[in-house]
């Protein structure tokens, strides 16, 4: 285990910035993949690296956010392999061994079923097969970022968990309003990933600082992990067909102290952030009384979408969507008849149900193909 574990949670813990636009600023062209620049552009890759080593990053990021096979079919393990080694290049260059290089997974680019049209056992072997190359080119966390489907989130930690012993770090994506793309909220999240048994959680991207402090303050009421914030360079707009960012270092670093004061335990950044932004946060963060994580004791169900805490009211759990001594249900189990089934489902919850136990047990029915 990289000793980033025995600082985790400890004390100041610090990640990397932008890299996407940086190699933009570099020469890479819209549509361009920047995993491809492991290949094609080694040095300013290993360049972006050293860059930010050098600001006094704890953790660097391969350059592998959209590695997968529907993008480099053939070739993850390849790309992988030359990213990690990139990294460590840097890291043996800036004489870092201290650092910790993070596999970085992004998004696949696909939503999932019913939504969309990938599987999730599907998902699942897609983020496998890029842990199981980064894992062995050397990498020493997995860092699953900018996730905006709190089920692709959970394909991509299982996926981790399954496939090596490495920590696993996620940070997600949340408007101003505290919603995910589709729907999860800062405490139905922080419950799914402390039972998933995640490392450190967190808030990255769509946001500049100033505009992430309410979610973060939602974060750290939620969760009992290490909290990780790695906002934008404030919110992009497009001058001349290039995009810029309206925050410089300064007032990126000015904004980072006060999320540091507000008891979270590591910070970086994202889109639009440079070794500068990052070196500025650093020096006027490291000094700031550290507050290791809390534990909150809660008992948490939750949803893609939603949390429910046992303890703080009574919990009222909907019973319908049980066969015992219910005929209609037998019948619309056995007939496949989801209509009805979503109808009574919808009638608990119309009728203040906080919670539904779903039983499909019935001779005759697969009752896993039916769930």
């Amino acid at each position: 285990m990289h000793s980033i574990m025995n600082k985790l949670g400890k004390e100041w813990v610090f990640f990397d910035g932008g890299t996407g636009t940086i190699l933009q600023s570099m020469g890479l062209k819209p549509g361009e993949l920047p995993e491809m620049w492991n290949l094609t552009h080694p040095s300013e890759v290993q360049s972006v690296c050293e860059g930010y080593l050098r600001a006094g990053c704890d953790v660097i990021n391969a350059n592998t956010f959209g590695l997968n096979a529907l993008r480099f079919p053939g070739r993850v393990s390849e790309v992988a392999h030359k990213a990690i080694c990139l990294a460590k290049q840097a890291r043996q260059s800036c004489n870092r061994s201290d650092a910790a290089i993070a596999l970085d997974l992004g998004p696949t680019g696909k939503l999932l079923k019913p939504m969309g049209d990938l599987a999730f056992e599907d998902a699942v072997s897609l983020y496998a097969e890029v842990v199981r190359a980064g894992t062995q080119a050397g990498a020493d966390v997995v860092l699953i970022e900018t996730m905006g489907d709190s089920y692709e989130t959970k394909a991509a930690v299982l996926a981790a968990k399954e496939t090596c012993s490495l920590p696993v770090f996620v940070t997600m994506v949340f408007d101003e309003n505290g919603k995910m793309l589709t729907g999860g909220t800062p405490g139905s999240m922080a419950a799914m990933l402390e039972g998933l048994r995640v490392d450190a959680l967190g808030i990255n991207c769509s946001l500049g600082p100033v505009q992430m402090i309410p979610v973060v303050e939602r974060l750290l009421c939620a969760s009992s992990l290490p909290v990780i914030v790695n906002p934008n360079a404030g919110i992009p707009r497009v001058e001349n067909s290039v995009t810029v960012y309206d925050i410089d270092a300064n007032a990126f670093a000015a904004a980072m102290e006060r999320i540091a004061r507000l008891g979270v335990h590591a910070l970086g950044g994202c889109c639009g952030t440079t070794p500068e932004h990052i070196r500025k946060t650093i020096s006027v963060c490291k000094d700031i009384p550290f507050h290791p994580p809390v534990e909150k004791h809660k008992t948490v169900v939750s949803s893609f979408a939603r949390a429910v805490e046992i303890g703080e009211r009574p919990v009222l759990i909907g019973e319908r969507i049980n066969p015992t001594g219910k005929q209609k249900l037998k019948e619309a189990l056995r007939d496949h008849n989801m209509d009805y089934i979503l109808s009574e489902g919808i009638a608990q919850e119309d009728a203040g149900a906080d919670l539904l136990d779903v039983n499909v047990g019935l001779p005759g029915i697969d009752e896993k193909d039916m769930l």
